[in-house]
């Protein structure tokens, strides 16, 4: 025999035990005694054995005690970006406590997508759906294992979803700022299907935003409209959730004779691009720029200064999710959790 089709049973025979004896050695070695054990192991070195197929076993058990975590993203995102790292941080406590493992599976190779979720060895998966969920939920079906998507909303009432109220908490966020005094607003928007970078009208927005970023944009008009202030006369710039976007963005709109004194950012992390470019130009927040980013992930909490934000239930957002995998017990509708204004020192009345 050659050593890598060793089997357990190759070992039991030249170890002169039985073969569930020499699995016992493997899977509950404090019922065998330490001379057999010994040699059981002395053994499968000789020939090469290096113990049972987990993923077989596994398998034949019908749970393997783990979830999956996938995004259209490379590994880095779950690392890098503060909202998905806040998501995975809730998450893995959970898994924690349950003694559950997390499987990372990431789609930065769009050919090898399909693959990676087939062969992720887990109970189900939670669905990072920022960008590309539709591909994500279409794979995920296929595998005909239990999922659940976040940031996901494509109208489809059978697709399991916890996601939450965008819609009021931008409006939240743009009241707060229009309450303060604030007339002069600016929108940086995050998630364009066609990877747009720079400004667009509202009608565009409206066409080519994600279903997250335009239910945001939506919340935003709305709640100025109730000061007075039309929609078009709010510059929207697309940006890539990342600093070079974000600059390229400010420098346009701080090139105009009257530059907002308001910012409107979809995500935290944009929001401190911005407060750094800020910084960086000699523009003072709040003094002369007000900012309101969007997720509540901790590192707003613990800038300077700290970020006004739309905070969401992040940890109940990760319960939620792991339990429906865990439990099998996934939510017959969609579930829209709520979100929360949380007021920093990001955010101030206007210069008069």
């Amino acid at each position: 025999m050659t050593k890598g089709h060793v089997r357990l049973a190759d070992v039991a025979k030249a170890a002169g035990v039985s073969q569930g004896t020499a699995s016992n050695v493997f899977s509950r070695p404090e019922v065998v005694r330490e001379e057999v054990r010994e040699r059981v192991l002395e053994v499968a070195r000789e020939l090469g054995y290096n113990g049972p197929d987990m993923k077989g076993r596994l398998l034949r058990a019908g749970r393997v005690n783990a979830i999956g975590v996938a995004a259209i993203e490379p590994l880095a995102y779950f690392f890098e970006d503060p909202w998905a790292r806040a998501v995975m941080t809730n998450i893995a406590a959970v898994c924690d406590a349950t003694g559950t493992g997390i499987a990372l599976v990431s789609a930065q190779n769009q050919q090898k997508l399909a693959w990676n979720i087939n062969s992720a060895l887990v109970d189900g998966f939670i669905l990072l759906c920022v960008e590309g969920g539709e591909k994500l939920v279409e794979l995920t079906r296929r595998r005909q294992l239990p999922f659940i998507a976040l940031a996901f909303d494509d109208g489809d009432a059978s697709i399991p979803t916890i996601g939450i109220d965008n819609t009021a908490g931008a409006a939240a966020a743009a009241r707060h700022l229009a309450e303060l005094g604030h007339r002069r607003f600016a929108i940086l928007a995050i998630g364009h299907s066609n990877d747009h970078v720079g400004a667009v009208t509202p009608e565009q927005a409206i066409r080519s935003l994600k279903s997250t970023s335009r239910d945001r944009a939506r919340g935003y008009w709305q709640a100025l409209a109730e000061f007075g202030i039309e929609r078009e006369s709010v510059p929207v710039h697309g940006t890539r959730n990342d600093k070079s976007s974000v600059d390229a963005a400010l420098d346009t709109l701080f090139a105009t004779p009257e530059p907002p004194t308001a910012i409107l950012a979809m995500s935290d992390r944009i929001a401190l691009f911005a407060m750094q470019w800020l910084a960086e130009h000699g523009f003072a927040v709040p003094g002369d720029v007000s900012v309101v980013g969007f997720d509540g992930v901790p590192e707003a909490a613990t800038a300077q200064p700290g970020l006004t934000t739309i905070a969401q239930p992040l940890e109940e957002i990760a319960r939620r999710a792991a339990s429906a995998i865990l439990d099998d017990a996934l939510p017959n509708a969609p579930e829209t959790l709520g979100v929360t204004l949380v007021i920093r020192g990001s955010t101030a009345r206007p210069r008069l």
